[in-house]
């Protein structure tokens, strides 16, 4: 890979609070306030989104506008594994978590035959499905779509046929099966999880660096620890929804928690976890600035935005003077 193409994906069918499609254009005026040419300097592709079907009622309330999420997501899969083919780092910025799942497919489709590591940085551990989840929005469910994990042991719903249908063909995007193992799965600063989250995550044994652990050992050794940890893996996918940031640096986003990042431990763990060269792709999600003050979330998650993509970069640049 020689160079970043943005990947810009304004769907937020998936959010239970609207306005998170916005959150690539207030990053846009966050660079723009900052007299940054940041997005000048790359490529970037707009996948189209369905946003308008927010208007209409959704006939799948255990996975809410689940058939327009799968449109989208087909979209999203191909752009991502057209990219990776072409020789170009996806860098994705996305409206709410639940288009991660298709980022995945997109990477799995393009390396069907490697082992993919997946590093989700989050407040949330987004791995309900339509049969457990409390409140219908799939923002909560694309790690259970990329483990293929319905968590049943812990069923309280009965979806509808029709919900049932989709939520296998999301699945079976890109290629048929799981696209991720639960042991090549790490979170970093999860802390906002539900009693049938808890059960799978320990069933599955997922490990998850909670703050406490990060400030202890610091971002440099947590990001060793999770390379030792996917040490097995040929390729790694980082996550980034900006609610990982403590809720004092995030009031703009869907679901705002206590006790996560900083900003600075935010680009430190950033910069510590893209310093390797099998890191294939990045993505921030679930900005909103319909909830935030002179768009102050943005303007922090620009900052982080920026330093992630100069580790990118650097690596990159590396990586083709070693290839000369």
């Amino acid at each position: 890979m020689r160079r970043i193409k943005l990947l810009e994906v304004r769907s937020e069918l998936g959010a239970g609070t609207r306005g998170a499609s916005l959150g690539i254009d207030a990053l846009k005026v966050a660079c723009l306030n900052k007299g940054s040419d940041y997005f000048r300097r790359f490529n970037s592709v707009h996948i189209p989104d369905l946003n308008h079907v927010l208007f209409d009622k959704t006939h799948f309330p255990k996975a809410k506008h689940i058939d327009s999420i799968y449109t989208v997501q087909k979209g999203i899969a191909g752009t991502v594994e057209q990219t990776l083919r072409f020789g170009e780092f996806p860098l994705v910025l996305a409206g709410d978590h639940s288009n991660a799942s298709a980022t995945i497919a997109g990477i799995k489709a393009a390396y069907p035959h490697k082992t993919l590591g997946v590093v989700w940085v989050d407040a949330h551990a987004d791995i309900h499905s339509p049969y457990t989840t409390p409140s219908g929005n799939m923002h909560g469910m694309p790690l259970a779509i990329s483990l293929g994990d319905d968590n049943r042991q812990c069923q309280r719903n009965q979806p509808e046929p029709e919900t049932e249908f989709f939520w296998q063909r999301l699945k079976d995007l890109g290629e048929p099966g799981p696209k991720i193992t639960a042991e090549h799965l790490v979170y970093v600063v999860v802390r906002d999880t539900e009693a049938e989250e808890n059960a799978i995550i320990e069933r599955l044994g997922i490990k998850n660096y909670k703050l406490d652990e990060v400030k202890a050992k610091g971002t440099r050794q947590v990001a060793r620890e999770i390379y030792e940890r996917l040490r097995f893996c040929d390729m790694v996918y980082i996550s980034f929804d900006v609610d990982s940031l403590d809720s004092r640096f995030s009031k703009g986003t869907g679901t705002p928690v206590e006790e996560g990042l900083n900003v600075e431990e935010a680009i430190s763990l950033c910069r510590a976890l893209l310093d390797n060269d099998r890191v294939v792709c990045f993505e921030m999600v679930e900005i909103n600035p319909t909830l935030d003050s002179e768009n102050t979330m943005a303007t922090n998650a620009f900052d982080i935005l920026e330093a992630a993509t100069d580790a990118i970069q650097r690596r990159l640049r590396l990586e083709e003077v070693v290839s000369r």
